[in-house]
Parts: C-alpha cells; structure tokens; sequence
C-alpha cells in the first residue's frame, strides 16, 4: 500500500437534514493519481458529500483532508489545491469564455499574463481555443462542460472533483467529456473525484467507491468488486450491492 498523502482523506463523515440522515458514518480515500468514481443513484448523497468537500455545507461529524490539509482547521491552504465541477452550471452565460477564465483567475490571485497564458492553453487542450471569445450561451451543453472542465484547472489543482459532470449530455458528449478528464489527469498528474449514477462510466482500472441510501456499500477495484459479487460487469455488481442492502431494511 502506498505511503503517499491520499489526494482526498474522508473519514466518519456524516450529515443530517433535520431528521433526514443524508451521509451515515462515510470513510474513504482517493490515492494520489487515481481515478475514483463515487458510484451511487439519486439521493445516494453524493451531492451533499461534495458540497461538504467543498464547504459549502458545513462539516457536522468526522473529517476531511484536502492533499493532507485539514478542511476544518485550515481551509484556504486545504481548497487551494482543489479543482472542482459542479453538477448545475456555473458559467456566466452573458461573459465570454475568456471573461470566465479571467474572473476565476482573479479570485484565484493568478495575474493577467499568466491568466492568459493558461487560458489559452487549457482552450486548446480541450479543443475550444476558437470559441474563448464568444458568449457562453452560444455554446452547446458539451462545449460548457468542457469549458467548466478546464476553467477547473486554471490554478492547477492537484485534486479534482466532478459531481455529475455528464448529466444532461448525449452518449456522444459523454465520451468526450470522459475521454477529456482521462486524457487531463494523464497528462497533468493529477487525482480525480468522479461522482456518477452511470456504471457505463466506470473503466477497468478505476477504484469504486459505491454509496448508497447515504451508506458507503464498497471500496474496491473494478476487477475486485466483480469478483466479490460474483458479477460479469460493473452495472450487475452495482445492483447486487445496492439490492443486498435494501433488502436488509425490508425494502420492497
């Protein structure tokens, strides 16, 4: 097992809606270079485990690290390191590519030049770099996600994190924007977070974390959590391992 500081550390981290229990008693780790998708249906809370990464909720119970950074006691040096993707849009539709770059850049400390600089290297890398300066609403749903993809790592994070990044996008976007992170994290060495409802977008050589009803159900590779279940794919394993549990409640 290696020694290195995982990407991200969760550790007995739960979190209630009122009497709702939303995250129960969740603990995983993202290895430095991985790619880890976070595997779970609708409500399996993977948004809330997400706005807790990323403090917009505020953490109730357990920990997070951020690149060995404690999220709690030391924040802003925890969410430097962090690239994130939302699931709705957070584009300003009515600025230019380019004037989205720069405003992240901004809150980012990064300068003119450099902001520039990056920006027209990462459009390039997501084959955009004749579109920064038109409005973001004249693009389609995959070329915003690309975009989002990349303004992600204007400030070269080490960990990025993506909740639902290909919701709302036809197969063939899909591929793109999966084909794209794979490609990003290849070349720029970086951890991924991928969180998902779609087994098809799970990959051989990706760890699986499988959350359900706000209960982490696996930790695992592809290759070990086929063999676990008795399973010839990953979307036959993902209904065993959330059935078995429904089952324990006595759900119908």
């Amino acid at each position: 097992m290696s020694e290195k500081i995982p990407a991200l550390d969760i550790r007995n981290v739960s979190h209630r809606y009122g009497a709702r229990q939303a995250l129960d008693n969740v603990s995983f780790s993202v290895a430095p270079g991985a790619f880890c998708v976070l595997l779970g249906l609708n409500g399996a809370g993977k948004s809330t485990l997400f706005s807790l990464i990323t403090r917009l909720f505020s953490l109730q119970s357990g920990a997070i690290r951020l690149l060995g950074r404690d999220l709690q006691q030391n924040p802003g040096a925890a969410l430097a390191g962090l690239g994130v993707v939302f699931q709705s849009r957070t584009l300003d539709l009515d600025l230019s590519v380019a004037q989205n770059f720069f405003y992240h850049a901004a809150l980012h400390g990064i300068g003119k030049a450099e902001a520039n600089s990056r920006t027209k290297q990462l459009l390039d890398a997501v084959g955009l770099a004749d579109r920064a300066s038109d409005k973001v609403r004249d693009l389609s749903g995959g070329q915003m996600r690309r975009v989002e993809i990349a303004r992600a790592l204007l400030h070269k994070p080490r960990l990025l994190v993506l909740d639902e990044p290909t919701v709302g996008l036809d197969i063939g976007a899909r591929a793109d924007i999966l084909r794209l992170v794979r490609g990003l994290i290849a070349s720029e060495g970086m951890s991924v977070l991928w969180a998902t409802h779609l087994t098809d977008e799970v990959e051989p050589g990706d760890d699986v974390i499988v959350l359900h009803k706000g209960k982490k159900r696996a930790d695992d590779s592809v290759a070990s959590l086929l063999q676990a279940t008795g399973a010839e794919d990953m979307k036959t394993a993902f209904v065993a391992l959330t059935a078995e549990q429904d089952l324990a409640q006595g759900a119908v």
